[in-house]
């Protein structure tokens, strides 16, 4: 059970008269007797002083994150969110309290299930943690003091002696692990954790005495942390009694407890994706020095590589095999002096959009003239709505590119960079090459493109409606007979429809028909025939050297018969078909690795929303299908931020432990945050999470 899932236990205060009631009612009339019975009994037992009132309590916590900023960055009222963000906020809030739920349910199920514990069916966490600590041989009592059955009692809580008692004590300490930040905070992308976080992830002296019952120690982590916020927001000196947090025990513990958990397992090599935008448009290195800075801190890490994407649209951006390699050159350079790994990636796409940071990437512009005259190059929705995000496939084989057809654009382009960096393929530095076949560098159809009003979870649209695509329609339709099925389907709804919503990915709907049937078959098979025809190239380009393919992870509507999401983006998986059997089979033909996006945590909340998602089954479908057929399978995470827990989950995903033949991923690439998530990773979890990967060194495979 993950610590972080569990609720923390409130804290008892024992309210006094005067909190009850500072100001009492004036006293009653009173007797002679009664007066001079109250001046004796007031000479000899006087009064106490009058109750001073109590300083505002300092907030903590988010409460405490929020005040801070409101302090440091302006005295003025923030603008009121409109109706709208207000409206998105609620959602979020019941969707993590769902989520909440959702997991403690099945925590609940879990324990009564396979662990016997008699939980009451509206058990709530204390339960859970009473029965817990039960099995372990601890003594609860009704009111939660617990004690190990070889102590004594603790004395109530209002009785216990000072923190500093507990600082000095000898006896009866637990020795919880302390960790060392192994380096420094990095400058660039590389950032550290927010001020709260980075005060909690230096490690403590402090002790804790095992009698302490939890609400004992709720009152010692509180008094202790009060005296840290008191010195000031800014992180403490590393060792430093001031900079305990009860939340650092308990990821250290758990990091621990994980690294232990995976000793011995295969070693995975772990490479960190650059951000984009450190070559320029014009092809030039920006900001060696900070390059530099933040290499040293991924090698301190234990970071294995780098992955660095070459961007088409700037090395051929101007002329048609006119290529500029300088900027990557002196990149690749400074790589090559801290001697790391690197793997590059061709990129054939384009990159820019509300959460690039500013930094926008297009096709080259010589393409951007072409697709002015002829808009058929892009893919093209129903509504006639070119996307330039990248080429259509249907022009793979189509001199409409200046003379030159796409694949010999591609195969170009591969071809001038092996020959430009050839020394570093000699030296083996450059371990990996990844060929972008699609959106996102992804092998799929743009049919999630926001630009377009795509939002999640809509089923999007199909890519198919330009002159190219349509006149390979009807020569497929032909030759089937049925010269009238070439056409798009005119039920598929739009970008957000809901399979439920359509006719085409209903129940029973149209998907399932001969027309559909045939339709789906020819969709998938263009994608297909497209990473055979570049992979067949690159097999010629790069040479003994190790090709990857990136797949996606389409996870919503995993759950319907029909998969729409699945098969707007090219793979026709529905619940009687496979689709990614036929696509696996053409991959291993040409011997490329795939690297399989792996859902992050924040899919999870969507388990339970209408969307019918199921990234846990799609993800058990594309691993299981790909190490059957042989294929060596990588990883790399959705880009958005993890904490310990999300770490340790892509751990599991990596090596599973209860795979019959040992499968596991070749290598793991960490995708760094985007720049609009304002949170960050705090580096004592990545340095957990590259522990983990490696497992036991001695171990070691390549």
């Amino acid at each position: 059970m993950k610590a972080n899932n569990m609720n923390h236990p409130h804290h008892s205060f024992i309210a006094t008269p005067q909190d009850l009631d500072p100001q009492p009612p004036p006293p009653p009339q009173q007797s002679g007797a009664d007066t001079a019975t109250t001046t004796a009994i007031q000479r000899y037992h006087p009064q106490p002083h009058p109750v001073q009132p109590q300083p505002t309590r300092r907030p903590r916590g988010f409460a405490a994150t929020m005040s801070n900023n409101t302090n440091t960055t302006t005295t003025s009222t923030p603008p009121p969110k409109s109706r709208k963000e207000r409206e998105k906020e609620k959602e979020r809030t019941k969707l993590r309290e769902r989520h909440r739920r959702a997991i403690t349910s099945r925590m609940l199920g879990g324990l009564r299930q396979y662990g016997n514990f008699p939980l009451a069916a509206r058990a709530d966490m204390n339960d859970v943690l009473a029965a817990l600590a039960r099995e372990a041989g601890w003594i609860v009592e009704t009111d939660g003091t617990t004690y190990r059955q070889s102590s004594q009692p603790p004395p109530p809580a209002a009785n216990l002696p000072n923190i500093n008692h507990y600082n000095n004590n000898t006896s009866n300490m637990g020795a919880y692990p302390v960790r060392s930040v192994e380096s420094p905070l990095s400058s660039s992308s590389w950032k550290n954790c927010s001020t709260r976080s980075s005060v909690d992830c230096q490690p403590s002296d402090l002790r804790i005495n095992e009698t302490l019952s939890p609400a004992s120690l709720d009152s010692v982590v509180v008094a202790e942390r009060d005296a840290k916020f008191d010195k000031g927001t800014s992180a403490c000196a590393i060792n430093s009694p001031e900079c305990f947090g009860a939340d650092q025990i308990v990821q250290d513990i758990h990091c621990g407890e994980h690294r232990s958990g995976f000793q011995g397992t295969f070693y995975v090599p772990v490479y960190v994706r650059l951000a984009t935008g450190l070559i320029n448009n014009i092809c030039q290195l920006v900001d060696p020095e900070g390059i530099k800075d933040e290499l040293q801190h991924l090698k301190s890490l234990g970071v294995d590589g780098v992955v660095v994407d070459c961007w088409w649209g700037i090395v051929e951006g101007l002329n048609p095999q006119k290529y500029k390699w300088s900027g990557y050159r002196q990149l690749f350079d400074i790589i090559r002096e801290f001697d790391i790994k690197l793997q590059v990636v061709m990129s054939f796409h384009e990159y820019g959009g509300n959460d690039s940071g500013g930094i926008y990437i297009t096709l080259p512009q010589w393409v951007l003239e072409i697709g002015k005259s002829n808009q058929d190059i892009y893919f093209t929705d129903r509504e006639g709505r070119r996307n330039t995000e990248c080429l259509s496939w249907s022009i793979d084989k189509e001199r409409v590119l200046r003379g030159r057809t796409g694949i010999e654009v591609y195969f170009d382009f591969m071809r001038s960079f092996r020959t430009e960096f050839d020394d570093l393929f000699i030296h083996g530095f450059i371990s990996a090459v990844e060929i972008g076949l699609g959106a996102s560098g992804e092998l799929k159809y743009p049919s999630f493109s926001e630009r377009m009003g795509w939002r999640y979870p809509g089923i999007g649209e199909f890519q198919c409606y330009d002159k190219y695509s349509l006149q390979n329609l009807l020569k497929a339709a032909k030759l089937r007979g049925h010269s009238f099925w070439a056409r798009g389907p005119d039920n598929a709804g739009y970008y957000n429809s809901k399979p439920h919503e359509t006719g085409f990915f209903c129940e029973r709907g149209d998907y399932d028909s001969y027309y559909g049937r045939f339709f789906l078959h020819w969709y998938a098979r263009v994608l297909i025939d497209h990473a055979d025809n570049v992979l067949s190239l690159a097999n010629l380009a790069f040479e003994d050297t190790q090709i990857v393919v990136k797949i996606p992870a389409v996870y919503w509507w995993y759950k319907t018969s029909s998969h729409a999401a699945e098969l707007t983006a090219g793979y026709y998986n529905p619940t009687n078909q496979d689709g990614y059997s036929p696509v696996f089979e053409v991959l291993k033909k040409h011997s490329v690795t795939v690297k399989f996006v792996v859902p992050g945590l924040q899919v999870s909340y969507h388990e339970i929303d209408d969307s019918l998602s199921d990234p846990e089954g799609l993800s058990w479908q594309v691993l299981n299908s790909a190490w059957e057929r042989g294929l060596t399978v990588a990883g790399q995470n959705a880009q958005s931020c993890y904490d310990r827990d999300g770490f340790t989950r892509l751990v599991e995903i990596a090596k599973p432990r209860n795979n019959p033949d040992h499968c596991h991923f070749s290598f793991f690439i960490f995708q760094q945050p985007l720049p609009s998530i304002e949170r960050t990773i705090c580096f004592s979890d990545f340095d957990c999470f590259i522990k983990s990967m490696h497992g036991d060194p001695s171990n070691s495979e390549s």
